[in-house]
């Protein structure tokens, strides 16, 4: 099984992300944009692994406790643009808790540094006259949007004919 930790996100925060998307559109960018559905903030990426008891008891056991988390500002990597996600030392130490954890667990995880964000689209192409960094900028004028995150959820990822699908595994 394809497996990684996130926070799901509610209506209003899907809301927000989807109206960003719907303004990208509008302005010509072309690209694989994420389903409503997938919209989430990763916080470990843990890849194929047959136990998700096990990731379960670590959720668990790095004992997260509610935070507020809120949209703030955008940018890219590479081929992906992002919007990007505050939650303070909370999210921050929740994270590191987590990953501790796997790692106490000997449960093989993506070390890369944690960068709290949502994927918003893959592979953007500017076909409108609006270049990335004018469209990033406009995007970042986003209202303040917040939910409180009152637990994380263990995610499976299958690939279809009609791109990824992501479920929650619950005990």
């Amino acid at each position: 099984m394809r497996l990684f930790i996130a926070i799901q996100l509610n209506d209003e925060m899907k809301n927000a992300l989807q109206g960003m998307q719907d303004y990208m559109r509008s302005r010509g960018v072309k690209g694989n944009y994420t389903k409503r559905d997938n919209l989430h903030l990763t916080l470990a990426f843990i890849g194929e692994f047959d136990d998700p008891d096990a990731v379960l008891e670590v959720i668990k056991r790095a004992g997260l406790r509610p935070f507020d988390i809120a949209l703030s500002g955008t940018g890219s990597f590479k081929s992906l643009w992002w919007a990007g996600m505050d939650g303070g030392m909370a999210l921050q130490s929740f994270a590191r808790r987590l990953r501790r954890e796997l790692n106490n667990a000997g449960i093989p995880y993506d070390r890369k540094k944690f960068s709290p964000h949502i994927t918003l689209i893959r592979r953007p192409e500017c076909r409108g006259t609006d270049t990335e960094k004018e469209i990033l900028a406009a995007l970042s004028d986003t209202k303040d949007v917040r939910m409180t995150v009152g637990h994380a959820s263990l995610m499976r990822s299958d690939r279809s004919d009609r791109g990824m699908i992501y479920t929650e595994i619950k005990r």
